[in-house]
């Protein structure tokens, strides 16, 4: 090769190496100016052995998760949404009643988070709050309930979980209960939507102001909601099924019919709702014995011992890193963000990582490189403006419709 050539390409990798450590730089300014939300994380899980939300864990290693009070500061995350997150158990008295102590469980763990860590972070229960908890250089915390299990049969236990914090609830999480249908149950393949007690349940959350989730929910049960419901509505944490075949994932028709609810979908970073993988044998292999032994302990709605629970997750993250799945990337997933603004438009799309919940990318697997998702859109040409409603002033927009929504406040 001649040298004029040599030099020149040396001159263009020098100077997209520039122009790359340059949009890294401008995302993570970014990170830190901006209000940024992630409407859903599974991270209190995590705080139920001698894990410690309040401490900084080394991102990569065994036990650290995918965040914790000072990685967000360091990631620029300013606003995270915790999930008070029941499993699907029997539709029994007893399986209910155990449902709503695990989640009156969760939500005192979390009670002592927060009176543990006033320097770090605060509940959050408006989207005002918000704003002004980022103003104080802490986090601002939202809780929210991952299936609509705990309400029972009783529409006044929307009441008890706003009074705990709660402003929204996924009406159902991987199995069909009182509430609704599950877009992932697969013992009963007839889609009946939503029960009358869930339009019950719908219209009791608009009168408190509380979001009605429809990530996790049936299609059927997703128009029910969309017909029933005051308020816009929010998809906590799902992707787009055009790029993504799944069943998790919102095709076009919801998409359309979303943004004509004036709501949003939040993009979630978990692989398997992202992209098509190729499949480990021994991955495959490892995770039914892990499933075999917790089927056997009841499930994991039914283990109450804190320590086992510690136990079986630490299981989970060897298995995860012995027998490691290939990962979605960051181009990937912002491949579904750009998918969602061409088919709903930039008002209609934000990010809920699900984070410590099986969330992670090939290149973003804990809170300190979420900047790396802003660089891809920087790099695709999104503005500040536009990565700002992305990164939480769509989410906010639909709270604050919420709040306005509610007819009375308790």
């Amino acid at each position: 090769m001649p040298l004029r050539a040599v030099l020149l390409s040396l001159t263009c990798l020098a100077m997209a190496a520039q122009k790359a450590g340059d949009l890294a730089t401008r995302a993570k300014a970014l990170h830190h100016r901006l209000l940024t939300v992630d409407t859903h994380c599974d991270t209190p899980m995590r705080m139920e052995g001698s894990w410690k939300i309040g401490e900084r864990h080394e991102p990569g290693q065994r036990g650290s998760g995918c965040q914790d009070l000072p990685r967000m500061k360091e990631g620029g995350l300013a606003a995270s949404f915790f999930a008070v997150y029941l499993g699907q158990g029997p539709l029994t008295d007893e399986g209910r009643a155990r449902a709503k102590a695990k989640a009156d469980q969760i939500f005192d763990r979390l009670d002592r988070m927060f009176e543990a860590h006033p320097e770090l972070c605060e509940r959050a229960l408006t989207a005002a709050d918000a704003r002004r908890i980022f103003q104080t250089g802490r986090r601002a915390i939202f809780l929210g309930v991952e299936n609509g299990y705990p309400v029972g049969r009783e529409v006044a236990n929307v009441d008890g979980l706003y009074r705990r914090g709660a402003r929204y609830i996924t009406l159902s999480h991987n199995g069909d209960n009182d509430l609704c249908d599950s877009s992932t149950d697969t013992k009963d393949p007839v889609d009946r939507g939503l029960s009358d007690l869930g339009r019950q349940v719908v219209a009791r959350m608009n009168a408190l102001g509380m979001m009605v989730d429809v990530s996790h929910i049936s299609e059927r049960s997703f128009f029910d909601v969309l017909k029933a419901t005051k308020a816009p509505v929010l998809a906590s944490h799902s992707c787009a099924r055009a790029l993504c075949d799944h069943p998790r994932n919102l095709t076009d028709v919801q998409l359309r019919a979303l943004k004509a609810n004036g709501g949003v979908i939040q993009l979630c970073l978990v692989s398997d709702f992202i992209k098509a993988l190729p499949k480990s044998s021994a991955r495959a292999k490892a995770q039914r014995a892990l499933a075999e032994k917790v089927q056997k302990l009841g499930g994991w709605d039914q283990i109450q011992d804190p320590k086992l629970l510690a136990a079986l997750g630490q299981e989970w993250e060897d298995l995860d890193r012995n027998h490691p799945q290939d990962h979605a990337t960051v181009k990937d997933a912002v491949d579904h963000i750009d998918h969602i603004v061409k088919t709903i438009g930039i008002d209609h799309v934000g990010i809920g990582t699900d984070f410590d919940g099986g969330g992670g990318l090939q290149d973003c697997h804990d809170v300190t490189q979420l900047h790396r998702i802003t660089e891809e859109l920087l790099r695709r040409g999104y503005g500040e403006q536009d990565i700002a409603k992305i990164w939480g002033g769509n989410a906010l927009r639909v709270l604050e419709a919420a709040e306005r929504a509610a007819s009375r406040k308790p």
